[in-house]
């Protein structure tokens, strides 16, 4: 039995996120709808990252098992016919080894989050962006996040229903930057918390106010109390970017025709 290998991009409006619920769009269904659709099989399709409601991806990775073997051009075709009316798109497609696990395999994930810091609303971007119509200093944002940076008890940026087994994480990058009228934050580590990205940026805001310094920031990390966190900010602007696999690629044949990716 073939295993696939797929990377989605996908807008998250209008979704309950990646995971299947009992009422309600999800991201995993609709592919898994697709695959039954044009292969009659109906299969379970396992993510990289659990995206939440309103979350959107660049970069989410996931895997299938199908009983019949599709060459992966093919599949990613067939896939994207299906998927073009829910703004989901497969990017890449590859055949995959039979230990290779989209989530468990990851070794890292990255994400960004984009905050529109201007007067006027946005019109194109605005499901896309937290739209805040203040001044940032993102320089400030920046040297607050990194008190955040390194192996820490993350249990003030955990949401209450998060269902990992320890709030120990290690954040190996928090980065502010500012683009044009845009701050964007970029976070990498092995793993996150449940809403731990949008409960950081929540936080960045009020440094980037002039509300906190980044003792402040630290003090609400030591604090290890969900009561220290600033406001969570909001799903719109958050993306899944990237998964990273490091040497084990989990993939016999790259299968796209954006060159050897995997």
């Amino acid at each position: 039995m073939p295993r696939y290998r797929i990377t989605l991009e996908y807008d998250g409006t209008g979704f309950v996120g990646w995971q299947r619920q009992p009422e309600g769009r999800s991201i995993q269904g609709a592919v898994e709808d697709a695959i039954l659709s044009f292969g009659k099989e109906r299969v379970s399709v396992r993510g990289a990252g659990r995206t939440d409601a309103g979350v959107h991806a660049t970069g989410q990775v996931a895997h299938f098992d199908l009983i019949r073997e599709w060459d992966p051009l093919k599949l990613r075709e067939a896939l994207n016919h299906f998927l073009r009316p829910h703004h989901i798109a497969v990017v890449e497609c590859a055949v995959a080894h039979s230990g290779f696990d989209a989530r468990f395999s990851a070794t890292g994930r990255e994400y960004l989050y984009r905050i529109l810091a201007r007067r006027a609303p946005p019109a194109l971007d605005r499901r896309r962006v937290w739209w805040l119509p203040v001044e940032l200093d993102a320089a400030a944002m920046h040297d607050a996040a990194q008190a955040l940076v390194g192996h820490h008890d993350f249990t003030t940026f955990r949401a209450a229903a998060c269902q990992a087994a320890s709030p120990v994480k290690t954040l190996e990058r928090l980065d502010v930057e500012r683009v044009g009228d845009e701050i964007r934050v970029h976070a990498s580590a092995r793993s996150f918390l449940h809403n731990q990205v949008r409960s950081m940026v929540g936080s960045l805001k009020f440094a980037g106010t002039g509300k906190w310094k980044r003792s402040d920031l630290a003090a609400a990390l030591d604090a290890r109390d969900r009561a220290a966190c600033g406001p969570v900010a909001p799903p719109t602007g958050l993306y899944l970017v990237r998964v990273s696999y490091g040497e084990f690629t989990g993939t016999r044949d790259s299968g796209n025709d954006r060159g050897q990716e995997y």
